[in-house]
This record gives structure tokens, C-alpha cells and sequence, in this order.
């Protein structure tokens, strides 16, 4: 999977980025309509970061992974080959 990065703008309530709200992406701003499913990976393994990924609907129709690195502070959405 390769991921481009672009900068996401979070609703935050008890915790920080809960709920992304819209994305910058090559020079256009997308809001995200729904959030189609959520779930996240790492954190018992000592050899991974924690990302937080989020499937989301985009206000153009389109249906997208984003994904956000929380050792880094960095969100990126996913690309097709």
C-alpha cells in the first residue's frame, strides 16, 4: 500500500484527531461526508507505529482510506497503482 501525505483537519473531544472533518489534497479541500468504517493497527507490537485508519466518503462521491500516524503526527491517504 503506498500513501500520499496530506494535511486533515479533526474534530478533537476526549481525544486528539477523533473525527477528521476535511483533507487538503494536492491543492484541493475535500469534505468528508461520512465516515464509512474506522479501526487502527499496532500498538502490542513493539515494532510498528500505531496508525488510526478511517474509510471515508469525500463530498465528490469518491469512498477513500486515510490513515494517521500517531508517532509522527502525519496523515496520508491511500493511492491507486
Amino acid at each position: 500500500m503506498k500513501f500520499e501525505k496530506i494535511t486533515v483537519h479533526c474534530y478533537s473531544g476526549y481525544r486528539v484527531n477523533e473525527s477528521p472533518r476535511f483533507l487538503l489534497w494536492r491543492g484541493k479541500k475535500y469534505f468528508i461526508k461520512r465516515i464509512v468504517d474506522r479501526w487502527y493497527e499496532g500498538g502490542i507490537k513493539s515494532d510498528s507505529d500505531i496508525m488510526d485508519y478511517y474509510k471515508v466518503e469525500l463530498d465528490d462521491g469518491t469512498v477513500r482510506i486515510i490513515r494517521y500516524n500517531r508517532l509522527f503526527d502525519g496523515w496520508g491517504i491511500l493511492i491507486e497503482s
